[in-house]
């Protein structure tokens, strides 16, 4: 019986890594696309209309609507922005895990960024 709990415990670390990994790559997979994104402003559109419908239809909290339409409207302050976007919290790492950030990065764009990852 003792044993039972350091399992839960060994498999609820395992888990912590496991969800530790997939955030970082999030957050490698945001910075490339914050970069693009400030370089590139017509994917604006795109995202703004994302936001829109997801918001709409349920799939994004008010919350959620509230900080990724606000974090848009400061594109123009690169630092900011990249700071706000690239936060270290975990609010910050639940919004990236439902980006609306999508279609920005090509495949080959993407991999190159989580190849990143296994450099560091």
């Amino acid at each position: 019986m003792g044993y039972q709990p350091t399992c839960n415990r060994a498999r609820g670390r395992l888990k912590t890594a496991q969800q530790q990994n997939i955030d970082k790559q999030i957050l490698c997979l945001h910075h490339a696309m914050a970069e693009k994104l400030i370089a590139n402003h017509h994917y604006l559109s795109q995202i703004i209309e994302t936001i829109e419908a997801r918001y709409e239809c349920g799939r994004m909290r008010y919350g959620a609507y509230l900080f990724w339409s606000s974090l848009l409207e400061h594109i123009e302050q690169p630092t900011l922005f990249m700071d706000t976007l690239l936060e270290d919290s975990p609010q910050l790492r639940a919004y990236r895990r439902q980006t609306p950030l999508v279609g920005i990065l090509t495949e080959q764009e993407r991999q190159i960024a989580l190849e990143k990852i296994m450099q560091t």
